[in-house]
């Protein structure tokens, strides 16, 4: 009887104690630790890109200051189809603009893109080949920004500091290496819709009701199979023309940002 009370008091001591072999492998990785652990990282993936410009300001561009300027860009070039129609107005108007240059076209154009520096524009990178970059691994959207880059330098003589997201899609890790590499992520604060086949007169509206001091334009000279930009190419000199009445000067980005145009 003794023994027993003995053996049942120690059962008790053991239980009640400081060690639970079960609590404590449970407790490693509880549902609550996980949550805390894993909230950092949740809440990371979860940021909008409005939060993401505010977290990144320095690196993340949207528009510029508030002054008369305008900057007219133009995505997913060279494309012999648009580009050269765009670069025909742009010369006529006397119009400096900012190219963001998929590296895959280039390499089959690439005459378009030494003639867009030749005629003073500004380029940009916007990837290799047009993905969705949250969806890529950081080692391939790296290759799409590096590669790219060497595209560019070889024709345009210098390696772009600006980025352009495909999509204007970008995560928090990505923008983070951006920028450790001295890279700016460029979006843009109004939208002409171009790309989806618009007329003359909606692209001029969507602009044109939209734009104000620092804005930076998003138009497109270049497009996928059977893609058609007529709107944005019939658009355009109304649209330099109604913007310089309005008192606005009409600038690559790298004046409007006051950044340097090639990496450093």
């Amino acid at each position: 009887m003794r023994v027993r009370l003995i053996m049942l008091l120690v059962t008790v001591i053991f239980l009640g104690g400081g060690y639970h072999p079960q609590a404590s492998s449970r407790d490693a990785s509880s549902p609550l630790s996980e949550s805390v652990s894993g909230s950092d990282s949740a809440e990371e993936e979860q940021l909008t890109l409005g939060q993401l410009r505010q977290k990144y300001a320095d690196t993340f561009k949207t528009n510029g200051p508030s002054t008369k300027k305008v900057a007219l860009t133009f995505d997913d070039v060279p494309d012999p189809r648009f580009t050269p129609q765009v670069l025909d107005v742009l010369k006529k108007y006397n119009v400096r603009a900012t190219f963001f240059i998929v590296g895959s076209r280039a390499e089959k154009h690439p005459d378009l893109v030494k003639r867009m520096v030749k005629e003073g524009h500004i380029v940009g990178n916007h990837s290799y080949n047009h993905p969705e970059f949250s969806k890529l691994s950081m080692n391939a959207f790296r290759k799409q920004i590096l590669h790219t880059g060497d595209i560019i330098r070889r024709l345009a003589g210098y390696t772009p500091k600006m980025i352009r997201p495909p999509y204007g899609d970008i995560n928090e890790e990505q923008l983070r290496w951006a920028a450790r590499q001295h890279y700016s992520i460029v979006n843009w604060n109004v939208d002409s819709l171009d790309w989806k086949g618009l007329s003359k007169e909606q692209v001029k509206d969507n602009i044109l009701s939209a734009v104000k001091p620092g804005s930076i334009v998003l138009q497109h000279a270049g497009g996928g199979v059977g893609s058609n930009l007529n709107g944005t190419i019939e658009a355009l000199p109304e649209i330099i023309e109604e913007l310089r009445n309005r008192g606005y000067e009409l600038v690559t980005l790298d004046e409007m940002l006051e950044l340097p145009k090639a990496k450093d």
